[in-house]
């Protein structure tokens, strides 16, 4: 979840827009008093979601904007490719309802999903404090991250096109040449970071960018989101071992860092930037050793 949008068009016109999809699915708001959540926004107001009652009892009302020219391709399908190819194993809100609609050049999509008791761990993406999780959390965040890997998908988190780009120039500063082909490649939910887990029972939201990235890539993403509470990102580390302790997940490491330098660029995460370039020091230094001592 992000902060309502610095723009009161944006946020009249998503608030429109979502009065307008629960009419069509028949959704009505959960009033405040009821237990009723606050209003949940996207990055920079591109979706909006509310708990709501409608036709499957209480749902997840959430309602996605686009330019009518880019309505379509992987982050627009995202939740319905997610509901029909991952199994029902990797735990997530079920989507049960999807209507699309243009107005002008604005295009809408609006997502009926099943609401989530716990809610999601964090309010944003960078962790601020330690969450208290058991050790069954764990346990099953791996199990349904390796049930995701094997899903069978045309559908990309990451291109080699952009590694071969991005890497050499976001990670210029380890002083040496920046490997890009990834060990190997495995099917990621692509945005694995606090604000979409959910607790005290897992369950895993935002399903718009899934797809193939380099192997050990949603482990390395949540790890490099806790890297502002250490003894998170330590428990990250202990718990996703098996994902992250080998050539493959410091790879993965090595991209989430470049994608995250990145954006912050555009501002996004700026926070992280220190952690994330120390972090980046940490991994080329045992990757060296441990290429020294192959040889």
């Amino acid at each position: 979840m992000f902060s309502e949008p610095d723009d009161p068009e944006v946020v009249a016109r998503m608030r429109t827009a979502h009065a307008v999809a629960g009419g069509v699915l028949g959704a009505a708001p959960v009033p405040r008093a009821s237990g009723g959540l606050r209003e949940a926004w996207g990055w920079r107001g591109r979706t909006l979601g509310t708990p709501v009652t409608g036709p499957y009892g209480l749902g997840w009302l959430r309602v996605v904007h686009s330019p009518a020219d880019r309505a379509s391709g992987k982050l627009w399908t995202g939740p319905e490719d997610a509901e029909r190819l991952v199994p029902r194993q990797v735990p997530r809100p079920r989507l049960h309802l999807v209507r699309q609609w243009a107005e002008g050049e604005d295009a809408y999509k609006a997502e009926l999903y099943d609401y989530v008791a716990g809610g999601a761990l964090s309010p944003l993406p960078v962790l601020a404090t330690a969450p208290r999780l058991a050790t069954a959390w764990w346990s099953d965040l791996r199990t349904a991250l390796d049930r995701l890997s094997v899903v069978r998908t045309e559908r990309t988190v990451v291109r080699q096109a952009y590694l071969d780009r991005a890497m050499p120039k976001y990670l210029a500063f380890l002083g040496g040449p920046v490997p890009t082909a990834p060990p190997t490649w495995s099917t990621a939910h692509g945005d694995l970071h606090w604000a979409n887990l959910c607790g005290p029972e897992l369950g895993v939201l935002d399903w718009e960018g899934w797809g193939v990235a380099p192997a050990g890539y949603d482990a390395a993403l949540l790890h490099a989101y806790s890297l502002a509470v250490p003894e998170s990102a330590e428990r990250v580390r202990r718990e996703l071992a098996p994902l992250l302790d080998s050539g493959g997940g410091r790879f993965a490491e090595l991209v989430v860092i470049t994608e995250l330098l990145q954006s912050a660029e555009r501002g996004d995460n700026r926070e992280l930037v220190p952690a994330l370039r120390l972090r980046a020091g940490e991994i080329w230094r045992r990757m060296a050793a441990e290429e020294a001592a192959g040889r």
